[in-house]
């Protein structure tokens, strides 16, 4: 299973980025697909999710109304587009690809596999 993700960068605050992750070696249709964030000395913490069937999706209080997560089945891409950016928005942003319960669905644990992070930074 590969999951490369791409799209970071530096943008100003109230900035716009489109994360994109490139999926490989999974039928994903069983699956649940995920974006994380880990800022500086923080924990990794979950920040939206769906189903690759197009289900369900869940988004952090942190991020809702600002991100859009979304995927491409003929290019089995998910994506993560986010709005509105502030500069706690900084941290490495990693995809991610399991089959979580549904309480499990905004844990690192509901997940095994995971790509490499990109990089945002959101300048005040």
């Amino acid at each position: 299973v590969q999951l490369q993700a791409s799209g970071g960068g530096l943008v100003q605050a109230g900035g716009s980025l489109r994360l994109s992750c490139v999926c490989s070696g999974l039928t994903f249709g069983r699956y649940t697909m995920a974006w994380f964030r880990q800022a500086p000395g923080k924990e990794r913490e979950f920040v939206a999710a769906m189903r690759w069937s197009g289900g369900g999706t869940w988004y952090s209080d942190s991020v809702k109304d600002r991100v859009t997560i979304s995927r491409d089945t003929a290019k089995n891409t998910v994506y993560l587009q986010m709005n509105s950016l502030r500069p706690e928005d900084t941290a490495v942003y990693y995809c991610a690809v399991g089959r979580p319960i549904t309480s499990t669905t905004m844990l690192r644990m509901g997940y095994g596999y995971w790509g490499q992070g990109t990089l945002v930074t959101v300048s005040s």
